[in-house]
């Protein structure tokens, strides 16, 4: 197995969160601070105004050099295999295998915020279709979004690649992470999770993996080691993940999205094996072996990479982005509830 791709300058990062109050009040009390919100290793920057086009979250280290969420975050999180991603079956226990999460959208929100993966750097930005803001319907029973969502930095669905099991191409993103521990996130958070499964959506014929996993901090992460653990000790939810995929676009007019393997979630392992099958794809955009489909693959520390760039050129990418506004007023359709 091939590992991970080498980091040059920004060493080994650790993402446990913490608290961003007294970095934010601190951004309150001086008006020329960006709004920043921290974890160990990792800042967020906020430019534009919340609730419109022009909103993005940017990415830095305590360093404050400013790095791709999508490239420079590494995917395993700091364990004694951090440059590989492990065979079928990870280590048990406390020496089992974590994964690094990007969170896009907090539980119970609505907006449809996500790595902008064919911008300079890839910032978080809320999704834009025909000129307007998207947001996800409140189906009822359910409010927003039911989990923690996010991707998993360095991986890719690669449009040219066919599923040998489904028949479909990759959705051109990184692979889709469902969260589904206690504590709500919050967009930019970087957090370390355990994956549990995976389900196969078929979003209009692309292929669009939702990997199921629970934040490591989570207190029931040490109950919950696979799929069917949450199948027992939570009746219900894996069948309202379905649910939720399957309908969350029909208040757009759409058809329900399909699944493959009739709907039914894969194991770890075989989540696993997606997650490294991706990673070997990212690889390959980052490289300049494959076809980049539109990626901006600008990074900082890939090694390898032909796109990788000095921290003065990653300032000036976020320099050039508008300085952080006040927020737009929220449609109150967002709010409505839809029977479907």
């Amino acid at each position: 197995m091939r590992p991970l791709l080498l980091r040059c300058s920004l060493g080994r990062m650790v993402t446990v969160f913490r608290s961003p109050h007294k970095l934010v009040t601190q951004a309150a009390a001086v008006p020329h601070l960006y709004n920043l919100s921290k974890t160990m290793h990792y800042q967020t920057e906020e430019r534009g105004h919340p609730n419109s086009p022009d909103y993005r979250i940017y990415f830095k280290t305590s360093e404050g050099k400013y790095i791709s969420p999508f490239h420079d975050i590494p995917l395993i999180a700091e364990t004694e295999q951090e440059n590989d991603v492990p065979a079928k079956k990870p280590k048990k226990n406390e020496n089992e295998l974590v994964f690094n999460m990007v969170v896009e959208v907090p539980r119970w929100s609505n907006a449809k915020m996500e790595i902008a993966t064919k911008e300079p750097l890839n910032p978080i930005k809320q999704d834009v279709k025909k000129g307007k803001l998207r947001y996800v319907a409140n189906i009822f029973p359910h409010k927003g979004y039911i989990w923690n969502y996010g991707a998993l930095p360095q991986t890719w669905e690669d449009p040219d690649h066919t599923d040998k099991e489904t028949k479909c191409c990759g959705d051109n993103d990184p692979i889709d992470v469902c969260e589904i521990g206690t504590k709500v996130c919050h967009p930019g958070q970087v957090i370390q999770v355990k994956v549990l499964g995976i389900l196969a959506m078929i979003d209009e014929g692309e292929m669009d993996w939702k990997v199921i996993a629970i934040n490591t901090e989570d207190p029931d992460a040490k109950i919950l080691d696979n799929i069917e653990d949450v199948r027992k000790s939570r009746p219900g939810h894996l069948e309202a993940t379905v649910d939720w995929f399957r309908k969350y676009k029909v208040p757009d007019g759409k058809p329900e999205n399909q699944f493959g393997f009739n709907g039914q979630f894969r194991d770890k392992d075989f989540a696993v094996e997606i997650i490294r099958s991706t990673h070997e794809h990212w690889r390959a955009l980052v490289q300049r072996q494959t076809n980049s489909g539109g990626i901006v693959c600008k990074n900082i520390s890939c090694c390898e990479s032909p796109f990788k760039c000095s921290a003065d050129e990653s300032r000036d990418v976020i320099q050039s982005a508008p300085e952080f506004g006040s927020a737009h007023p929220v449609s109150p359709e967002v709010e409505k509830w839809h029977f479907v």
